[in-house]
């Protein structure tokens, strides 16, 4: 078994309504995103998936999120949810599993830091 991992960052700002601390007022994060793929065969290069191809996809969604106010995107407003560092490893799991699913690698596992020191990741189980 092989796995791949590429890193990506952004900066966006957000607030968590209803906590008991600081993260109910609005403050922002530079955000680092790791995403973790697997498989089990090499192609004719030896690759697994190239990683071009990975780091394209988490581009596009990190795009998305760069510069901006977390809470009044779509995806955490109409869902009525928080956009915590849990909450945005599912979204960019999820995003990202749509896009590389015509590849052979499975996406084991998306990290997102928004400190040095603090991470939420999100994966599937089989």
């Amino acid at each position: 078994m092989y796995e791949l991992t590429v890193k990506n960052s952004f900066s966006s700002a957000h607030s968590i309504p209803d906590y008991d601390g600081k993260c109910a007022r609005l403050h922002g994060h530079t955000w680092q995103v790791e995403v973790a793929v697997r498989g089990k065969h090499l192609d004719r290069k030896g690759m697994l998936v190239d990683f071009r191809k990975i780091k394209s996809g988490l581009d596009k969604i990190v795009t998305d999120l760069d510069h901006q106010y977390l809470n009044d995107l779509k995806i955490f407003k109409e869902e009525g949810i928080n956009p915590t560092a849990e909450n945005l490893a599912k979204y960019i799991y999820i995003s990202l599993k749509e896009m590389i699913n015509n590849y052979d690698v499975k996406l084991t596992m998306v990290r997102v830091w928004e400190s040095p020191s603090a991470s939420a990741s999100y994966w599937e189980v089989d």
